[in-house]
């Protein structure tokens, strides 16, 4: 997928790529310092990066919840971070209408969220704007599933895709990662494991979902030791602070010794 982004850094390294930013966008300061940070840390370790903000939150527990400061103005940040550190950039999108939407604010990469994965129109629309493509693996199916999802992608005209592993159901309040279904979708297209959303704790009794951000690393690392092909974190300067995610994403100050470690691990297996 990534040899298809033209902005794209460093993508002959030989490292995983990144795919890193905040869960959603709540401003444009915010924004460019989380993104101003990674790009440093991307270059020092030779790292292929793709920004990430989610433009609306659209999959909430509680009507109150957190969705978004407005869709136009939160892709036009998006935008922006793109132009000025000139990397490409991701969103997720879920309604048909905002795959042209968020192709028209230069979005380099839809991202097809877990809950929608298996909604043929909307994977259809992303496909046919041309952009690459990442489709989240749903908590409910099973590695093997997800060539049936590639290949709407592919019967679209599309060959730019990759899959995300996010965990899987396990019980009604936990997610748990199954480390062998990583190989087993590399043989439909590139895999990322999204690190912070496999250790959420969904459908917590006060309608706000946990997280363990303390087990990052250890989940990080083990997707880079079976294969992976990118990995996925959220992160903020001050999680706990944030408007969606905090329990689960990692603090930004904590990223340059992370992707240090994920690079001598990617190192020790190639």
């Amino acid at each position: 997928m990534i040899q298809s982004l033209s902005k794209i850094h460093h993508k002959n390294s030989q490292n995983f790529f990144l795919i890193a930013g905040p869960c959603a966008i709540e401003g444009e300061e915010m924004a460019l310092q989380i993104a101003e940070k990674i790009v440093q840390l991307s270059d020092k370790y030779q790292i292929p990066y793709i920004f990430k903000g989610s433009f609306k939150k659209a999959n909430r527990s509680r009507v109150d919840s957190f969705t978004g400061i407005g869709d136009e103005k939160a892709l036009e940040i998006i935008k922006k971070v793109g132009e000025t550190f000139n990397i490409p950039t991701t969103t997720d999108i879920h309604e048909n209408e905002h795959a042209e939407l968020a192709a028209s604010y230069g979005i380099d990469v839809l991202q097809i969220p877990a809950f929608l994965v298996r909604q043929t129109d909307l994977l259809v629309a992303a496909a046919k704007t041309g952009k690459a493509v990442t489709l989240k693996k749903g908590q409910f199916l099973s590695p093997e599933s997800m060539k049936f999802a590639v290949q709407k992608i592919l019967d679209s005209g599309n060959e730019n895709m990759a899959i995300i592993e996010r965990g899987n159901s396990f019980g009604y309040t936990d997610l748990v990662v199954d480390f062998r279904g990583i190989p087993t979708m590399r043989n439909y297209a590139p895999v990322i494991l999204d690190v912070t959303h496999s250790l959420q704790q969904p459908n917590q009794n006060s309608g706000v979902t946990g997280g363990r951000p303390e087990l990052i690393e250890t989940i990080a690392k083990a997707g880079i030791a079976v294969g992976a092909d990118g990995i996925f974190i959220e992160t903020h300067p001050d999680p706990s602070c944030a408007k969606s995610d905090g329990a689960n994403m990692l603090k930004l100050d904590l990223l340059d010794d992370l992707l240090g470690k994920l690079t001598r691990v990617r190192e020790a297996i190639l």
